[in-house]
């Protein structure tokens, strides 16, 4: 897919499987809620941006790992010249936005999980990086936002996550299963995560053993 428009990205949003509750009340047309609307504008500004000639070599890189052109929000940094260009495309969208343009925490949530997955394979032979590799060509290829969730209730701040006298206050796994994994819990002040296609779900704290059943990465989507 070649890279999105403002105007596309949008429109992708309206045909996502997505509940918003706001007040108390559910939200059937969130996409136009005057509330919510701005801040979709300024993510529609990120796509907007990647087809101006001016910004190009900001706004757009070759993936390393398609090999085609994508968005730089999209990108897995290669060198310190990305990284330059990385803080240069935030401030370019800032200056442009006058707001947070909420795709940062996503693109950085990822590059972790990407070292992260490589790290734990080598280590213990396990196959997550290949499927996160996976996870992240379909995102480059659909152009997509990617939402990063991290922070949970927390609850009692003093315990770790398995102490809580209430396990949910951390997203947690439940069960195990042939087909992959049960969760409960919650991830809370995600201010993106109307705005985005996508979500990478990581703890928000360090974990002991203890707390294993609370180390889980989890790629989701609003598609479902």
């Amino acid at each position: 897919m070649a890279l999105m428009t403002g105007a596309q990205y949008i429109e992708s949003l309206r045909k996502l499987n997505t509940k918003v509750y706001m007040f108390g009340e559910e939200v059937k047309n969130w996409v136009d809620h005057p509330m919510i609307r701005p801040s979709i504008n300024c993510v529609a500004a990120t796509y907007d941006l990647a087809h101006d000639p001016e910004y190009a070599d900001l706004m757009t890189v070759t993936s390393n790992i398609t090999g085609e052109k994508i968005n730089r929000f999209g990108h897995l940094h290669q060198s310190v010249d990305d990284l330059i260009k990385k803080v240069k495309m935030q401030r370019l969208c800032g200056q442009k936005t006058a707001s947070c343009f909420q795709r940062c925490v996503g693109m950085d949530a990822f590059n972790a999980v990407y070292s992260t997955t490589f790290e734990c394979d080598k280590a213990h032979g396990t196959n997550y990086h290949d499927n996160f590799v996976k996870y992240l060509t379909y995102i480059q290829e659909n152009d997509l936002v990617v939402d990063g969730a991290m922070t949970d209730p927390k609850g009692d701040r003093s315990l770790s996550p398995s102490a809580q006298p209430d396990p949910d206050m951390f997203l947690h796994i439940v069960e195990r299963r042939e087909d992959g994994i049960i969760v409960r819990g919650a991830k809370a002040h995600q201010t993106g995560s109307i705005n985005s296609h996508e979500h990478l779900i990581m703890p928000t704290i360090s974990m002991t053993e203890a707390d294993k059943d609370y180390a889980v990465i989890i790629c989701s989507s609003f598609r479902c």
